[in-house]
């Protein structure tokens, strides 16, 4: 039952531990001890050499007996071992050449052999097994090298031939097949007695200890060969580093240039890459950041380069990410990277770079007030449309839905840059849907005015559509192709307006993300349902000018009508600016960005000049005779 429950263990500590660890161990022997229920000891004999390693076992000794060091020396060294109660005990020998490191765990106690040296060049490596010897009843049993089992029954020794190599080559070799290679190769600097330069072929790396009295430290890392000195980065480790409740405890910066590590994203960064750890520590939010300055080719003013870091503990795969760090563009050729916490950094360069605003601060600032000003707008405008006699009218039924789908998007849209900056990206999705949601509506309510002002003046005689008509059409119409891309994910998310001064923090919105599926459905369905919304008010605007242009009261009231229908052909075609924002056209990015913003201000303008003129039309001395024809004329539409 002993030996049984032995072997459970063994499959399990082989289960969770032997994989996150084999990538930087190179010989990890386990299995079962098969002893008496006597005093246990453990027999070492280890010299400097490669001839091998022979590891046997009797029924009171576990013994390791061979030449694989480059340094340490145990000359015949016994050892009590007294882990079990019973006849069995697992163990392991796990040797480590990079370090130089030998340990052996017996029951899970750790037995450290030989402790961790600096990081050795040449090692004993590649340890295979050679001959082995039978045991009737006390030895090993179901042993295992790497995972990999080697036999089931008892055995009394196993014999383990090496392989003299050049030990750092190998390392790099080994953990470049690795997703997370970069991680061991900080872990096996951090564990080896090393400080100061450490240079590995896939890595440069500094250890600097930090005593009690560390007040900050400018690390100067290693430089690869064939790299200037002026081209390396430069780190600044603030004081607020160190850990309070230590007294010394060591940092690694490694930096890594043309680093297969990190080449496995779709994010174009540039070739270097500045890691930086504390040992057995998590550093985040900083009082005080590290400062990395790169310095890397010149980059071209439209290209948009980010400090961006990767945070191998929360996300599996690699992702670079702008959280916690600020860019500070010093120069074409220099950029310095202020970061509050630790793990690896780099420079993010858009292969596509996104359009950078000048006067953002103005802009966001004029786009506000004016939302302000509409929001109340509207407001008052709905209010006044509820308080008419003929509230109920069809035409005033239609003008509340415009007016609420108006106030909604404006009230969303002030309200979706503070959104970003607090909420989850889950929920900023779901505000980005919201105000997409609440653009569809605006621009089928409109929809909806244009069709209702042709119907009252080309179909006189025939019975309106019923209201619930038209809420569906302006209500929930605009929920389809938002729900729709809801399903497809990747749309709906922060996006950020960024300025051409450094000093200008970016507009951060909930919104339409900048990926290619959101691109390409803010142009098919945003743009598309606009130029319909536009091209159709225009065609409905020429029409009615036709049908009414040799009436008595076209003549009578030429300027009153040219005025109304100016400000709702205004009112509609304040959109059409959108597609003529570029990069060059600041004054129509102004006129865009006020206008768009005044559209409740203009709806409630329009509404009471119509007031005004339908009631000045009722007063007039002809009346009675053209009283009729001229209210469907100036109906507010």
């Amino acid at each position: 039952m002993d030996q049984r429950i032995g072997f459970l263990l063994l499959l399990l500590i082989l289960t969770v531990c032997g994989h996150a660890t084999e990538g930087d161990r190179d010989f990890k022997m386990c299995g079962i001890w098969l002893h008496n229920s006597g005093p246990q000891t453990l027999d070492v004999d280890l010299k400097p050499g490669c001839s091998g390693i022979t590891v046997s076992a009797n029924a009171s000794t576990l013994s390791i007996h061979g030449s694989i060091t480059a340094e340490c020396n145990l000359p015949k060294e016994r050892k009590p071992v007294n882990y079990s109660q019973g006849s069995s005990s697992s163990f392991c020998v796990i040797w480590e050449p990079l370090l130089d490191q030998l340990v052996v765990e017996v029951n899970e106690k750790n037995i450290t052999l030989c402790k961790a040296r600096i990081l050795q060049t040449q090692c004993c490596a590649h340890l295979s097994s050679g001959n082995q010897s039978l045991s009737s009843m006390y030895g090993i049993q179901n042993a295992s090298v790497q995972g990999d089992v080697l036999r089931n029954s008892v055995m009394a020794s196993y014999e383990f031939k090496g392989e003299s190599i050049n030990c750092k080559e190998y390392f790099c070799s080994k953990i470049a097949q690795e997703s997370r290679g970069a991680n061991m190769l900080e872990d096996v600097v951090m564990r080896s007695v090393e400080t100061g330069p450490v240079i590995l072929p896939c890595g440069q790396s500094t250890v600097i200890e930090m005593n009690e009295d560390f007040s900050g430290n400018n690390v100067t890392l290693p430089a690869p060969k064939g790299t200037p000195r002026e081209m390396i980065p430069l780190v600044h480790l603030p004081a607020c580093l160190k850990p309070a409740k230590r007294n010394n405890t060591k940092v690694v910066c490694s930096f890594y240039k043309n680093s297969s590590f990190f080449q496995k994203s779709s994010q174009k960064i540039l070739q270097d890459v500045v890691g930086i750890s504390v040992e057995n520590e998590i550093i985040r939010n900083l009082p005080e950041p590290i400062r990395i300055k790169f310095n890397h080719p010149a980059l071209e003013k439209t290209q948009n380069r980010r400090c961006v870091s990767w945070d191998t503990r929360t996300d599996k795969d690699m992702m670079w990410r702008e959280t916690g760090c600020v860019t500070l563009q010093h120069s074409a050729a220099e950029t310095e990277c202020c970061c509050n916490h630790l793990t690896y950094f780099a420079i993010l360069v858009d292969l596509n770079p996104t359009r950078k605003l000048r006067h953002l601060e103005a802009l966001t600032f004029i786009t506000a007030t004016c939302c302000a000003i509409s929001i109340v707008s509207c407001a008052v405008l709905f209010i006044s449309l509820c308080r008419q006699r003929k509230s109920k009218n069809l035409s005033s039924l239609v003008h509340r839905g415009l007016v609420v789908a108006l106030f909604f998007l404006l009230v969303l849209f002030v309200l979706t840059g503070t959104v970003a900056n607090v909420a989850s990206e889950g929920v900023c999705g779901f505000m980005g849907g919201l105000l997409h949601y609440a653009l569809l509506s605006v621009l089928c309510w409109m929809a909806v005015e244009v069709i209702h002002t042709f119907w009252m003046m080309y179909m006189v005689f025939k019975p309106a559509p019923q209201p619930w008509i038209w809420y569906l059409l302006g209500f929930g119409f605009p929920a389809v192709p938002v729900v729709i891309l809801g399903c497809i994910g990747d749309i709906y998310g922060q996006r950020s307006v960024k300025s051409d001064d450094v000093l200008t923090a970016p507009f951060h919105m909930c919104w339409m993300t900048d990926s290619q599926p959101a691109l390409m459905a803010h142009f098919i369905i945003n743009m598309g349902l606009l130029a319909a919304v536009v091209s159709s008010g225009l065609i409905m605007l020429l029409l009615v000018f036709r049908k009414i242009r040799h009436r008595d009261e076209w003549r009578r009231n030429r300027v009153a009508f040219l005025s109304i229908w100016g400000l709702s052909c205004l009112f509609g075609l304040t959109w059409v600016l959108a597609f003529f924002s570029s990069e060059s056209s600041e004054t129509v990015l102004f006129l865009f960005c006020i206008i768009n913003s005044l559209q409740g201000f203009f709806l409630m303008l329009r509404f009471f000049a119509l007031e005004r003129i339908q009631k000045n039309s009722q007063s007039s001395s002809d009346f009675s005779s053209t009283g009729s024809t001229r209210q469907h004329m100036l109906q507010p539409q």
